[in-house]
């Protein structure tokens, strides 16, 4: 190593710690990365990028189905599900390459192991070779979090999965339970489901996809109900009894506890942080509920020492811990950096149909005693939702009656999750009602729906 003393260290390589480590590299610091599995961390390697490559292969093999439709003709169709994973498998380590030549390019030192801080300023890296002993004047830790597991649902590999064993499957489920319903459960339903699994999803709140609107989560719920799926919510799993090839799953919904055989569960019942083994108690880090307590700048309270992404709380998304790492890196840096506004942030969920979000739904805007004007336009009156065979799908926003301003918007639909960006733009803008009126949206195009559905909410919508 060519030294062992670095203005900042970060400990975890995933998209907030190696977005982090490059943007403290651009601002002239010296900078080692700690990372003890891959670069990209579960995001690139576990998470977002190879579920969107199974997605993917799940899209086009309903699309086929649908040839007729379209004018064309296909022979027998099937899928093998070793082929999907392997291309899936191939484009997780594509990236997960990248990151590492992300690094290099821009001088930040990469260190490969398990790390602890001893004191402060200090950190202890067990590596293949032995323990590296590191100082900094500045540790950003972005360790991200793991799949919560439940006493009694533990995973196993075998008929109880977590996210890591859906991605590289033994088998394909015949018959499947997805315990929780928000976006990884919502995700490998969709992926099962379209594949042929007899999937049924449980959800202890009352509506699937529940960090939602509840108008949104209603449709896509319909959607998958279409699709074949059984959706049980205000349910609860209580017991696994596990035997040769099967699950039978205690299910309890209405007072009662019914049983249902699986041959395969996945749990997807939230996570919790890697804050385990960091020495970050004895440093006088506090933690609540597994992750590390912040202030809006990332900062722990102790000197020198922040946390980004998953291990900082929610939301959980990657693109929060990226924007997360960018401000701690300039605020290291002395560079006035600007806290992530948690109403800016969109959510995107990669079913079928995509759902999509930013703000405030419906209803806390009206617990925040906002009077409001809501808009919605359904993709049934879009040209080109109509062209592509796609119209199943909704907007809809959310303004201050007041001041215009834009408090929330809510899509379900195809490519939706390449929309919101739009509104994402115009909350980050400070835009009103006016503005976006004024903004000319391209025919055709299903963002069409964006302009209508904000014209909707003034009572000037034209297509419908």
């Amino acid at each position: 190593m060519a030294g062992k003393s670095f203005d900042t260290i970060v400990i975890g390589a995933g998209p907030g710690g190696y977005v982090a480590a490059i943007r403290a590299a651009q601002l002239g610091q010296n900078v080692a990365i700690i990372e003890r599995e891959h670069l990209g961390g579960i995001c690139l390697n576990w998470g977002c990028i190879p579920t969107k490559a199974l997605l993917r292969s799940a899209e086009v093999f309903h699309l086929m189905h649908r040839a007729k439709e379209f004018g064309l003709s296909a022979g027998k169709i099937d899928y093998d599900l070793p082929a999907i994973v392997k291309r899936s498998r191939g484009v997780a380590a594509q990236l997960s390459g990248g990151i590492g030549h992300l690094m290099k390019k821009n001088k930040v030192t990469v260190v490969m192991g398990e790390a602890t801080i001893p004191a402060k300023g200090k950190v202890s890296v067990k590596t293949e070779k032995g323990t590296e002993e590191l100082t900094a004047k500045n540790i950003v830790l972005a360790t991200g979090a793991r799949a919560r597991e439940l006493p009694g649902l533990e995973a196993d590999g075998d008929l109880v999965w977590t996210y890591k064993h859906a991605l590289n499957p033994p088998r394909m489920p015949k018959k499947l339970l997805v315990i929780g319903s928000g976006a990884i459960g919502i995700e490998f339903a969709s992926f099962f489901n379209t594949l042929g699994a007899d999937t049924t999803v449980v959800e202890v709140m009352d509506r699937v996809l529940p960090v939602e609107d509840a108008e949104i989560s209603a449709f896509a719920k319909k959607s998958f109900v279409k699709q074949g799926m059984k959706i049980m919510e205000k349910a609860m799993v209580k017991q696994l009894d596990r035997a040769k090839g099967k699950v039978t799953a205690h299910i309890e919904v209405g007072g009662k506890v019914e049983e249902q055989e699986f041959d395969t569960v996945i749990s997807a019942v939230g996570i919790v942080g890697n804050v385990e083994g960091l020495g970050l108690e004895a440093l006088g880090v506090k933690i609540d509920r597994t992750h590390v307590v912040t202030d809006a700048h990332c900062r722990t309270g102790v000197d020198g020492l922040y946390a980004i992404g998953d291990i900082a709380g929610a939301p959980w998304l990657a693109h929060k811990a990226s924007h997360e790492g960018v401000m701690v890196a300039e605020l290291i840096a002395g560079l006035h950096a600007h806290p992530v506004k948690p109403e800016s942030i969109p959510g995107c969920t990669y079913c079928h149909p995509q759902v999509a979000s930013v703000g405030l739904s419906e209803a806390k805007a009206k617990e925040q005693g906002y009077d409001i004007k809501v808009g919605r336009f359904p993709f049934i009156g879009n040209g080109k939702a109509i062209a592509m065979g796609d119209p199943e799908g909704m907007i809809k926003t959310i303004f201050d009656a007041k001041t215009g301003e834009l408090l929330g918007a809510h899509m379900v639909g195809p490519e939706v999750t390449e929309m919101i960006q739009g509104y994402v733009v115009g909350k980050t803008l400070e835009t009103t009602e006016e503005e976006l009126m004024h903004t000319v949206f391209p025919h055709p195009t299903i963002s069409e729906s964006m302009h209508e559905a904000v014209l909707d909410a003034y009572d000037r919508v034209i297509h419908m």
